[in-house]
Protein backbone atom coordinates (compact mmCIF):
# COMPACT_ATOMS: atom_id res chain seq x y z
CA UNK A 1 0.00 0.00 0.00
CA UNK A 2 1.37 3.66 -0.23
CA UNK A 3 0.77 5.49 2.83
CA UNK A 4 1.17 9.30 3.40
CA UNK A 5 2.24 10.03 6.88
CA UNK A 6 1.33 13.43 8.38
CA UNK A 7 3.31 14.19 11.32
CA UNK A 8 5.29 17.38 12.84
CA UNK A 9 7.29 15.13 15.44
CA UNK A 10 9.95 14.55 13.05
CA UNK A 11 11.19 11.23 15.11
CA UNK A 12 7.78 9.97 15.88
CA UNK A 13 7.49 10.45 11.88
CA UNK A 14 10.60 8.76 11.26
CA UNK A 15 9.70 5.48 13.65
CA UNK A 16 6.32 5.11 11.61
CA UNK A 17 7.66 5.73 8.32
CA UNK A 18 10.51 2.76 9.36
CA UNK A 19 7.91 0.54 11.05
CA UNK A 20 5.34 0.57 8.11
CA UNK A 21 8.27 0.19 5.20
CA UNK A 22 9.27 -3.04 7.17
CA UNK A 23 6.39 -4.00 6.11
CA UNK A 24 6.87 -3.44 2.57
CA UNK A 25 4.67 -0.45 2.45
CA UNK A 26 5.45 2.41 0.40
CA UNK A 27 5.54 5.34 2.70
CA UNK A 28 6.23 9.34 2.17
CA UNK A 29 5.95 11.89 4.99
CA UNK A 30 4.75 15.13 4.97
CA UNK A 31 5.94 17.31 8.00
CA UNK A 32 3.34 20.16 7.73
CA UNK A 33 -0.42 21.32 6.70
CA UNK A 34 0.65 22.96 3.56
CA UNK A 35 3.55 19.71 2.43
CA UNK A 36 -0.01 17.62 3.48
CA UNK A 37 -2.29 19.16 0.69
CA UNK A 38 0.43 19.27 -2.01
CA UNK A 39 1.24 15.69 -1.59
CA UNK A 40 -1.97 14.46 -1.47
CA UNK A 41 -3.67 16.84 -4.54
CA UNK A 42 -0.98 15.42 -6.47
CA UNK A 43 -0.75 11.81 -5.13
CA UNK A 44 -2.88 9.11 -4.65
CA UNK A 45 -2.80 6.97 -1.29
CA UNK A 46 -4.07 3.93 -0.23
CA UNK A 47 -4.35 5.56 3.32
CA UNK A 48 -3.21 8.99 4.96
CA UNK A 49 -2.34 8.76 8.85
CA UNK A 50 -2.59 12.25 10.00
CA UNK A 51 -1.73 14.48 12.91
CA UNK A 52 -4.46 16.87 14.07
CA UNK A 53 -2.23 19.74 15.35
CA UNK A 54 0.57 20.75 12.32
CA UNK A 55 2.87 23.67 12.77
CA UNK A 56 0.86 25.89 9.91
CA UNK A 57 -2.56 24.45 10.30
CA UNK A 58 -5.44 21.87 11.43
CA UNK A 59 -5.35 18.42 10.35
CA UNK A 60 -9.41 19.23 10.28
CA UNK A 61 -9.01 21.12 7.32
CA UNK A 62 -7.05 19.22 5.87
CA UNK A 63 -9.57 16.61 5.81
CA UNK A 64 -12.28 19.15 4.93
CA UNK A 65 -9.28 20.25 1.93
CA UNK A 66 -9.52 16.79 1.12
CA UNK A 67 -13.24 15.97 0.77
CA UNK A 68 -14.26 19.24 -0.58
CA UNK A 69 -11.74 18.77 -4.11
CA UNK A 70 -12.79 14.43 -3.96
CA UNK A 71 -8.95 13.33 -3.25
CA UNK A 72 -10.13 9.92 -2.02
CA UNK A 73 -8.08 7.80 0.34
CA UNK A 74 -8.57 6.33 3.84
CA UNK A 75 -7.77 8.52 6.77
CA UNK A 76 -6.53 7.59 9.80
CA UNK A 77 -6.47 10.69 12.94
CA UNK A 78 -3.70 10.20 15.09
CA UNK A 79 -4.26 12.05 17.84
CA UNK A 80 -3.64 13.18 22.01
CA UNK A 81 -5.37 11.56 24.84
CA UNK A 82 -7.52 14.95 25.54
CA UNK A 83 -9.09 15.82 21.99
CA UNK A 84 -12.47 13.74 22.15
CA UNK A 85 -13.46 16.72 20.13
CA UNK A 86 -11.67 16.87 17.69
CA UNK A 87 -11.85 12.87 17.20
CA UNK A 88 -15.01 12.64 17.01
CA UNK A 89 -15.07 16.43 14.45
CA UNK A 90 -12.73 13.87 12.40
CA UNK A 91 -15.09 11.03 11.84
CA UNK A 92 -18.43 13.24 11.20
CA UNK A 93 -16.52 15.03 8.34
CA UNK A 94 -14.62 11.62 6.98
CA UNK A 95 -11.90 10.37 8.40
CA UNK A 96 -12.39 6.74 8.63
CA UNK A 97 -10.68 5.79 12.29
CA UNK A 98 -8.69 7.38 15.21
CA UNK A 99 -5.78 6.20 17.15
CA UNK A 100 -4.67 7.71 20.32
CA UNK A 101 -0.94 8.33 21.00
CA UNK A 102 1.10 7.00 22.71
CA UNK A 103 0.04 3.40 20.39
CA UNK A 104 1.70 0.49 19.45
CA UNK A 105 2.74 0.10 16.09
CA UNK A 106 1.20 -3.40 15.61
CA UNK A 107 -1.99 -1.65 16.42
CA UNK A 108 -1.47 1.31 13.96
CA UNK A 109 -0.88 -1.21 10.78
CA UNK A 110 -3.86 -3.55 12.01
CA UNK A 111 -6.00 0.03 11.81
CA UNK A 112 -4.84 0.83 8.31
CA UNK A 113 -5.15 -2.45 6.86
CA UNK A 114 -8.86 -2.10 8.09
CA UNK A 115 -9.28 1.05 6.88
CA UNK A 116 -7.97 -0.11 3.27
CA UNK A 117 -10.19 -3.56 3.55
CA UNK A 118 -12.82 -1.32 3.98
CA UNK A 119 -12.87 1.28 1.20
CA UNK A 120 -11.13 -1.39 -1.71
CA UNK A 121 -13.11 -4.52 -0.39
CA UNK A 122 -16.18 -3.60 1.73
CA UNK A 123 -14.51 -4.76 5.01
CA UNK A 124 -13.92 -8.34 3.96
CA UNK A 125 -10.10 -10.74 5.18
CA UNK A 126 -10.96 -12.79 2.70
CA UNK A 127 -11.43 -11.50 -1.27
CA UNK A 128 -13.27 -14.02 -3.34
CA UNK A 129 -12.73 -13.69 -6.86
CA UNK A 130 -13.89 -17.21 -9.29
CA UNK A 131 -11.13 -19.50 -8.37
CA UNK A 132 -9.21 -16.96 -6.67
CA UNK A 133 -9.17 -16.60 -2.99
CA UNK A 134 -7.05 -14.13 -0.65
CA UNK A 135 -6.62 -13.79 2.68
CA UNK A 136 -5.25 -10.80 3.60
CA UNK A 137 -4.59 -11.52 7.14
CA UNK A 138 -1.86 -13.40 6.54
CA UNK A 139 -1.28 -12.53 3.09
CA UNK A 140 -2.04 -16.16 1.20
CA UNK A 141 -3.79 -16.30 -2.08
CA UNK A 142 -5.12 -19.24 -3.59
CA UNK A 143 -6.31 -20.53 -6.80
CA UNK A 144 -8.78 -23.38 -7.23
CA UNK A 145 -7.72 -23.71 -3.27
CA UNK A 146 -4.18 -24.50 -4.05
CA UNK A 147 -1.45 -22.14 -2.18
CA UNK A 148 -0.03 -19.72 -4.97
CA UNK A 149 4.04 -19.00 -4.15
CA UNK A 150 3.86 -14.63 -5.18
CA UNK A 151 6.52 -12.62 -4.47
CA UNK A 152 5.52 -9.23 -2.40
CA UNK A 153 5.20 -7.30 -5.39
CA UNK A 154 3.38 -10.15 -7.24
CA UNK A 155 0.81 -10.16 -4.09
CA UNK A 156 0.70 -6.38 -4.20
CA UNK A 157 -0.06 -6.45 -7.72
CA UNK A 158 -3.06 -8.63 -7.22
CA UNK A 159 -4.26 -6.64 -4.89
CA UNK A 160 -4.59 -3.21 -6.66
CA UNK A 161 -5.85 -5.15 -10.08
CA UNK A 162 -8.76 -6.51 -7.67
CA UNK A 163 -9.50 -3.49 -6.31
CA UNK A 164 -9.34 -1.57 -9.62
CA UNK A 165 -11.43 -4.70 -11.78
CA UNK A 166 -12.40 -3.34 -15.17
CA UNK A 167 -10.93 -0.38 -15.11
CA UNK A 168 -7.49 0.51 -17.23
CA UNK A 169 -4.69 0.94 -15.14
CA UNK A 170 -1.29 2.63 -16.62
CA UNK A 171 1.73 1.54 -16.38
CA UNK A 172 3.11 4.83 -14.34
CA UNK A 173 -0.21 4.12 -11.64
CA UNK A 174 1.09 0.69 -11.02
CA UNK A 175 4.76 2.33 -10.41
CA UNK A 176 3.72 4.79 -8.15
CA UNK A 177 1.61 2.39 -6.11
CA UNK A 178 3.86 0.19 -5.99
CA UNK A 179 6.96 1.29 -5.44
CA UNK A 180 6.16 5.40 -5.11
CA UNK A 181 7.05 8.62 -6.97
CA UNK A 182 10.61 8.32 -7.22
CA UNK A 183 10.95 5.46 -9.83
CA UNK A 184 8.58 7.17 -12.24
CA UNK A 185 11.65 9.03 -13.18
CA UNK A 186 12.83 6.17 -15.45
CA UNK A 187 13.09 5.90 -18.74
CA UNK A 188 11.91 2.43 -18.50
CA UNK A 189 8.43 0.69 -17.19
CA UNK A 190 9.92 -2.76 -18.45
CA UNK A 191 10.29 -4.05 -14.74
CA UNK A 192 6.21 -3.59 -14.54
CA UNK A 193 5.47 -5.92 -17.37
CA UNK A 194 8.10 -8.66 -15.95
CA UNK A 195 5.86 -8.36 -12.87
CA UNK A 196 2.62 -8.78 -14.87
CA UNK A 197 3.85 -11.46 -17.15
CA UNK A 198 5.00 -13.38 -13.90
CA UNK A 199 1.78 -12.85 -11.93
CA UNK A 200 0.03 -13.79 -15.21
CA UNK A 201 2.06 -17.01 -15.31
CA UNK A 202 1.49 -18.10 -12.15
CA UNK A 203 -2.54 -17.95 -11.62
CA UNK A 204 -2.73 -19.72 -15.41
CA UNK A 205 -0.42 -22.33 -14.28
CA UNK A 206 -2.78 -23.19 -11.53
CA UNK A 207 -5.68 -23.78 -13.49
CA UNK A 208 -6.70 -19.82 -13.37
CA UNK A 209 -8.20 -17.28 -15.91
CA UNK A 210 -6.26 -15.32 -17.89
CA UNK A 211 -7.90 -11.82 -15.98
CA UNK A 212 -4.75 -10.18 -17.00
CA UNK A 213 -5.24 -8.09 -20.44
CA UNK A 214 -2.75 -5.74 -21.72
CA UNK A 215 -4.03 -2.78 -23.28
CA UNK A 216 -2.00 -1.54 -25.78
CA UNK A 217 -0.85 2.22 -25.59
CA UNK A 218 -2.97 2.25 -21.93
CA UNK A 219 -1.45 0.01 -19.51
CA UNK A 220 -3.89 -3.50 -18.42
CA UNK A 221 -7.28 -4.31 -16.63
CA UNK A 222 -8.28 -6.74 -14.55
CA UNK A 223 -11.48 -8.49 -16.34
CA UNK A 224 -14.03 -10.42 -15.01
CA UNK A 225 -14.12 -13.20 -17.60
Amino acid sequence: MKLLIVEDDRSLSRSINDSLKMEGHICEVALTFSDALQKAGINKYDCIILDIGLPDGNGLDLIREMKSNRINGGILILSAKSSLDDKLTGLKIGADDYLTKPFHFAELSARINSICRRNNFLGMNEIVFNEIRINTDDNQVYVNDKLLVLTKKEYDLLLFFMANRNRIITKESIVEHLWGDNVILTDSFDFVYTHVKNLRKKIVKAEGGNYIKCIYGFGYKFIDS
